[in-house]
């Protein structure tokens, strides 16, 4: 596992972000370990936050000409990215949407650099992946190109069917998707941590249960 990976595992875990336990899920299920990108709260943990999804971007290799921020959580996110990547060397333009259409002042749904070229889609984590079937909608009505989305975490689990929702949005919309960590990247953590490995075997049952690959 690359250090970052790890570091942001720890650095989660530490802002109570990535618990362990049991915790009901929107579809019902009991999993072991629940994850909250909501509480990156402050402004370090969202200046960290953005460096993690700046090293994740570039450790994938994934060429793109500027960064989309879906309303709401996309906002901060999408912002903070785009800082730490300049400070690495990488300056990129972004934007983000409204809601809904403002009607007076610059007016229009779209906050920043306008669309255009290969847009890459920021987001914490995809679910049924209606923010990301939005967004794509929003950067091809602007004649744009949707190349990828990054997500903080890939649970690698089952949607409604056989595939997760990353692998929805990649058959989908036929873009990758890239994240931070992955289930793989914890279920490695929690094997080589002390007092953490008490939860792999929960963490590895729910998968073999609701996961794929």
């Amino acid at each position: 596992m690359s250090d970052y990976k790890q570091a942001f595992i720890q650095f989660a875990i530490e802002r109570k972000v990535l618990c362990f336990g049991e915790f009901k899920t929107k579809a019902g299920r009991l999993s072991p370990y629940f994850f909250n990108a909501g509480l990156f709260n402050d402004g370090d943990s969202l200046r960290q936050l953005g460096q993690f999804y700046a090293k994740a971007i570039l450790a994938a290799g994934l060429p793109f000409d500027m960064l989309f921020g879906p309303a709401y959580k996309g906002i901060p996110l999408v912002s903070s990215i785009a800082i730490a990547l300049a400070g690495m060397g990488h300056n990129y333009p972004f934007c983000f949407n409204r809601k809904e259409i403002k009607d007076h002042g610059e007016g229009g749904i779209q906050v920043g650099a306008p669309l255009a070229g290969r847009v890459l889609i920021v987001d914490d984590v995809i679910s049924a992946g209606t923010s990301v079937r939005e967004s794509v909608d929003l950067i091809t009505g602007a004649e744009a190109l949707p190349c990828g989305v990054v997500i903080a975490l890939d649970r690698m689990e089952r949607g409604t069917g056989t595939l997760s929702a990353v692998q929805e949005v990649t058959q989908t919309h036929g873009i990758p998707v890239i994240s931070i960590i992955n289930l793989d990247d914890l279920t490695d953590y929690l094997l080589h941590h002390d007092t953490l490995c008490r939860y792999l075997d929960a963490v590895t049952h729910y998968r073999q249960r609701y996961g794929t690959r």
